[in-house]
């Protein structure tokens, strides 16, 4: 057989791309490899709890390569916590409420709070090393990344339809089966939205995390955030923007490199009967899928060790019995899970004992002082989660239903996400308190920037995962607007933004820190709310008002989440719930 034109050109390319694009692959994974091994000296070595930032440009390339490494680590553990943390609660309902209440509480409690005892204990854990110190540091940056990821997880599998999950137990799926081709699939969207809004919030709080005082102790890491934070407190405005250029390059290459990928490919999840003909698409996935290295490498490592595993679970009592969907089939608590519990208990009850010591020293003024605050500041919470939805849910709906608009806007949306509005902080009280506004509205408008794009990122997640066919389904019957937003728009980004205002709220009181007490040019600024206690007392150690103002937080959260947030996650996997 004679093929015309053997050595055409197009074919040439066709045979050569591949191997520019592995090499590209592998220079990428040595770039890493080397970035990880030169972090892994500077953190073994003797621990310098102050080091001195050089404004120098040229030191911008090391200092991100140290925040870059951070903030993937704490991603890595963040990502695994929320599958654990997220699969456990909605599969035990004897603990489910118990663990959404304390998630729900973590998530809203300010990483200063977490501050002390963390940097303590990870400095005893490693001594002698600065790895301990990093270690906090990383631990801090994956208390503001994670809760939303685990919300939303969580929330993915308790709206699965049933049928699905009939379906599975039909084809008698393993547990492992399940997890992996049910469960993952079904939450993978929500995932990669709240991951790229995870990471965001992680740039939020880099510079408290990488420098920050307690007590009479101070800590400054070499790193991007501790970088804008020095330029932005000495007033160097050069280094100020240049360190905010590279954070937008960084983020700019992310969303390149990773999420944009990373939402063309979990798009395939949609659970949807017709496909839509508007795909989103990205030309860094094209390129992967023609790599050699991706597309033979890592199908053939995890088969070989997959098969064993499903051959085992093959033989196992789940994948020979199926069980009816109504069937509750929790186990009984065990010896080992009483004795378990048993000692967690007894570890609370000496915790307890233990703060109502430490606040025995806390006198009346102060804890008039907190109440006031915490009525402030949660004023201030819900005021911003209200404005944020106003304008989140039309936008976010609106990017959703459109991969042309989502190309052009999400990559902005996540810059202005990632960039920390607490770089830009001080001139915006400057400016404020220079036409009369002051610490108060400030602190308003960092809350917003603090709680608006969880919403937006959870909302666009949920208008993208709405089934094409019902949206043509709407098209077909000439649905007015207000019945296609109120049949169709709002029950089905519902569970989404549940996920969005919960973890926006704790994006609120975390913000609460910043936006309530900030030093500008050598001057404090401060208004009434429990965030300005907060750091007011981090910076004298007074770690009494540090606890006492945890525990007002606790009590409001854990509140809200009885009378509001656990009847509207009812209400999301009874009414809102999409069956096929």
């Amino acid at each position: 057989m004679n093929l015309p034109h053997p050595l055409a050109r197009t074919l040439v390319a066709a045979r050569t791309w591949p191997v520019v694009i592995d090499s590209g692959v592998a220079a990428c994974a040595l770039a890493i490899f080397f970035s990880i091994i030169s972090t892994g000296r500077y953190w073994l070595g003797k621990p310098i709890p102050v080091v001195e930032i050089s404004h120098s440009i040229g030191a911008l390339p090391l200092y991100a390569s140290y925040s870059v490494v951070r903030m993937g680590l704490a991603y890595l553990l963040s990502v695994a916590f929320a599958v654990g943390y997220g699969y456990t609660a909605a599969y035990n309902p004897r603990v489910e409420a118990w663990m959404i209440a304390v998630l729900d509480i973590l998530q809203s409690i300010p990483v200063l709070s977490f501050l002390p005892p963390v940097v303590l204990a990870m400095v005893s854990l490693v001594p002698g090393h600065q790895l301990g110190i990093e270690l906090a540091v990383i631990f801090l940056i994956f208390t503001g990344q994670v809760w939303n990821l685990a919300f939303s997880f969580y929330s993915s599998l308790k709206s699965i339809p049933k049928e699905m999950i009939e379906a599975s137990r039909i084809y008698r799926y393993s547990n492992w089966q399940r997890f992996w081709q049910l469960e993952m699939p079904y939450a993978a969207i929500g995932l990669v939205w709240n991951s790229i809004v995870s990471v965001a919030g992680g740039w939020f709080a880099l510079m408290l995390c990488e420098t920050f005082t307690m007590g009479t102790r101070s800590f400054q890491l070499p790193g991007l955030g501790s970088y804008i934070k020095s330029a932005a407190d000495s007033g160097d405005v050069r280094a100020l923007l240049s360190g905010i250029v590279v954070m937008i390059l960084i983020v700019v290459a992310t969303d390149q490199l990773i999420w944009r990928p990373m939402i063309a490919w979990s798009d395939k999840f949609k659970f949807e009967q017709v496909e839509s003909a508007d795909r989103v698409t990205s030309p860094i996935l094209e390129l992967l899928r023609r790599s050699n290295i991706f597309s033979t490498l890592p199908g053939r490592i995890w088969n070989r060790i997959e098969e064993p595993i499903y051959r085992r679970l093959a033989q196992s009592p789940d994948c020979r019995v199926v069980h009816p969907l109504d069937e509750d089939r929790g186990s009984k608590p065990t010896a080992a899970l009483w004795t378990v519990g048993i000692a967690m208990a007894c570890v609370v009850a000496w915790g307890a004992m233990q703060a109502i010591l430490m606040l025995r020293t806390v006198s009346w003024p102060d804890l008039r002082m907190l109440l006031e605050g915490a009525g402030a500041t949660f004023l201030r919470v819900n005021a911003s989660l209200v404005l944020s939805a106003l304008w989140t849910v039309p936008v976010g709906v609106a990017i959703g239903f459109s991969p042309r608009l989502s190309r052009i806007v999400q990559p902005l949306a996540q810059v202005l996400a990632s960039v920390p509005a607490s770089a830009f902080y001080p001139v915006l009280l400057i400016g404020l308190v220079q036409i009369g506004g002051g610490v108060g509205i400030g602190s308003m408008a960092l809350m917003l920037l603090g709680t608006q794009w969880y919403i937006l990122f959870n909302v666009i997640a949920g208008a993208m995962s709405i089934p094409s066919d019902l949206r043509e389904v709407t098209s077909l019957f000439h649905f007015t607007r207000w019945q296609r937003w109120t049949r169709l728009i709002l029950p089905g980004i519902f569970p989404y933004l549940l996920t969005g205002m919960v973890t926006a709220s704790g994006g609120a009181w975390n913000a609460s820190v910043m936006a309530e007490y900030a030093t500008v040019k050598g001057q404090t600024l401060q208004t009434i709310g429990l965030g300005a206690q907060i750091s007011s007392a981090t910076d004298a150690g007074r770690f009494p008002i540090i606890l006492l103002a945890t525990i007002l937080i606790s009590l409001m959260v854990i509140t809200m989440n009885r009378l509001v947030w656990r009847r509207l996650y009812r209400l999301a996997e009874t009414r809102y719930k999409l069956e096929g």
